[in-house]
């Protein structure tokens, strides 16, 4: 590949940008691309950092007209990867490598941002009631993690990778680490969220850990190994299934609908951004669409002229 782009990858993406690696990884593959089609034609063949200045307009306008009718990628994809060119772009102007940016007034397909799913109040609530219906230290666990995550918003890699030593139990709340730039912040915990915490240290845990007391990882599974993302995904398949909620949930939808009941509940966007750990507020922006439908609705059904 070429060397500015494994240059904007490794230096800047993972080194300056902390991107995670399957950020990293659709970056690759995007300009992969890119630079494939710009070796088809002669007239722009990339031999170093300054031949990316041949490529204009025009030659980006070509690009996605074979995104689009030749390889028949939907708006979506064309879209993200029209992003990755204008990111790396951006980069080589940073760098000096070019003097103007030809992407600048480059279009892209207008995406519809889709707002994400969430629970109602009382769909958290039947769906926590019965994790732990079964008794087990396993079902005590499942329900801990739900808790967990409805009380925190934790994405799924956070909460894989929490130690028993990140939780402050005087202060209530966890120091999370987030696999994005290595960051850290607190998480609070409620009342309930800390007595489940406990509850589970106390028997459940020490009863996954059988022989294996060195383990150190918050959640383990019954050999007393640290649970994978994919074993969070499939407590909460089947504990969905039992609480009779038919929608496709996955772990980042109880991080939704911790935001959006935050939200409905007269928490400031500014709170919510910094709980969530969005390194920009426009990402936690997205939940206000989904209050003003929320209150939209609750407008619609006690006005009485509505």
């Amino acid at each position: 590949m070429n060397n500015a782009i494994q240059s904007f990858l490794h230096d800047h993406l993972i080194v300056d940008k902390g991107f995670s690696p399957n950020t990293f990884e659709a970056y690759r593959n995007d300009l992969g691309q890119f630079h494939e089609f710009l070796e088809q034609r002669t007239e722009v063949r990339i031999k170093d950092e300054s031949s990316w200045s041949k490529v204009d307009l025009e030659i980006l306008d070509q690009y996605i007209t074979d995104l689009r009718e030749k390889r028949g990628y939907r708006d979506t994809t064309t879209a993200r990867k029209i992003a990755s060119v204008k990111s790396f772009f951006g980069y080589l102007m940073l760098e000096g490598h070019i003097a103007d940016d030809p992407t600048e007034s480059l279009g892209s397909p207008r995406v519809g941002r889709s707002l994400p799913k969430f629970l109602t109040e009382d769909d958290v609530t039947s769906l926590l009631d019965v994790a732990g219906k079964a008794g087990t230290p396993e079902s005590k666990r499942d329900a801990t993690i739900l808790e967990l995550l409805y009380a925190t918003g934790l994405r799924v890699s956070e909460l894989v990778s929490l130690e028993v030593s990140d939780i402050d139990f005087e202060e209530s709340f966890i120091l999370c680490r987030s696999g994005k730039a290595d960051k850290e912040r607190r998480v609070f915990l409620y009342p309930k969220a800390v007595d489940e915490l406990k509850q589970y240290l106390q028997i459940a845990r020490i009863t996954l850990l059988g022989s294996n007391k060195t383990q150190t990882a918050l959640f383990v599974n019954h050999r007393g190994e640290r649970l994978t993302r994919q074993w969070i995904w499939n407590i909460l398949k089947i504990c969905s299934k039992k609480a009779n909620i038919d929608e496709g949930i996955t772990p980042h939808t109880l991080r939704h609908s911790f935001a959006t009941h935050m939200l409905q509940n007269g928490a400031s966007l500014k709170h919510v951004q910094e709980l969530l750990g969005h390194s920009s507020i426009s990402t936690t922006q997205v939940y206000t669409h989904m209050t003003n439908q929320h209150m939209r609705q609750e407008y619609e059904k006690s006005h009485p002229r509505a």
